[in-house]
């Protein structure tokens, strides 16, 4: 390799500096995790959201000497993806990088899994981040530049028991992140997902708190432990920098080894 080639490459490559980014549901667990990594990196946040206790986030983004906007918003709500990407451009100008997170998940038998429990979580889980997607990239096409990142999951890839619906929509969110990808691409939009595996969040809470189903996730975690929000930091700034440019179509699982067993 030639000085000229090994000299190209700074670690600026890894720099947000002056971009725009939003994170739906960047003011809770992985969300928030999320958000702090992008604003360590440079980039000012704009996060929509149900609720409006962000005092704590707006604290922790801030002392990152960036800037964020909250927005309180029903990501799912009729014409909430293009009152969101708005919003971002009339605050900051543009859109630079859209992190699709926010997401449910509710839990049932079969048998007893209806539409009363289906329906919310392909609203939130898909198609809000397929409307989102679409109003972004109409900001992102002209400049030619633009990263769109979903969280995907392990059951992007796996069945997922008591819940047919997180697995079909993350699935299909793999799917829609190929899918823009083979579109976008000829346009400098590079369009990943990150597929988490199991993390000590409030929603694991319960599972952690029972030995036997913490035993049975940590006997298929060769990393032995459960996953910490940091762990995800660096994977969303790579995904989100210049460093990525090249790499346009992948889900990237951070999961302790999780799928390899």
């Amino acid at each position: 390799m030639s000085n000229e080639l090994i000299n190209a490459f700074t670690m600026d490559f890894f720099s947000l500096k002056g971009k725009t980014a939003i994170v739906t549901g960047g003011n809770s667990g992985l969300g928030q995790a999320f958000s702090l990594a992008l604003a360590k990196a440079g980039a000012n946040l704009f996060i929509p959201g149900i609720s409006d206790d962000n005092a704590k986030t707006r604290e922790l983004i801030e002392q990152q000497g960036v800037e964020v906007e909250f927005m309180l918003a029903d990501i799912a709500a009729d014409g909430a993806p293009r009152q969101i990407i708005s919003a971002c451009c009339r605050r900051f100008g543009t859109v630079d990088i859209l992190v699709n997170n926010a997401g449910i998940c509710k839990l049932n038998k079969v048998q007893r899994f209806g539409r009363a429990d289906w329906d919310p979580m392909i609203n939130i889980n898909l198609t809000a981040a397929f409307e989102l997607s679409h109003e972004a990239a109409k900001i992102m096409i002209p400049k030619s530049s633009g990263k769109i990142i979903n969280i995907c999951s392990v059951f992007s890839y796996l069945g997922g028991r008591w819940s047919p619906a997180y697995s079909a929509t993350k699935h299909a969110l793999a799917g829609l992140t190929k899918a823009y990808c083979d579109e976008l691409g000829q346009h400098n939009i590079q369009v990943n997902g990150i597929a988490p595996g199991y993390y000590e969040t409030e929603i694991t809470a319960i599972t952690r708190s029972t030995p036997k189903e913490n035993k049975r996730v940590l006997d298929h975690i060769p990393a032995n432990r459960w996953g910490e929000p940091q762990d995800l930091m660096g994977a969303v700034i790579f995904l989100a920098s210049r460093a990525s440019d090249y790499v346009n179509g992948h889900i990237l699982a951070v999961d302790g080894g999780y799928l390899v067993r």
